[in-house]
């Protein structure tokens, strides 16, 4: 099963926190101050980096959904 990073970007402040967890799956646009998710489909190898980059969003503007 795969799974992809959702973001809401009405609801990101631009933290950070999910680059920091997991640099390679998000990014943030400093321009914009929002995420940018950089993977289209999370893999069930990287779904504990996922799930830790949706965790360490203290606005809870990531989820993960099935892809």
């Amino acid at each position: 099963m795969t799974l992809k990073i959702v973001a809401d970007l009405a609801v990101c402040r631009g933290t950070a926190c999910c680059m920091m967890e997991s640099p390679d799956l998000c990014d943030v646009d400093e321009g914009a101050g929002k995420v940018i998710v950089l993977v289209d489909q999370i893999t069930d190898e990287r779904r504990a980096e996922a799930e830790a980059a949706v965790r360490a969003c203290p606005v809870k503007a990531l989820a993960l959904q099935d892809g």
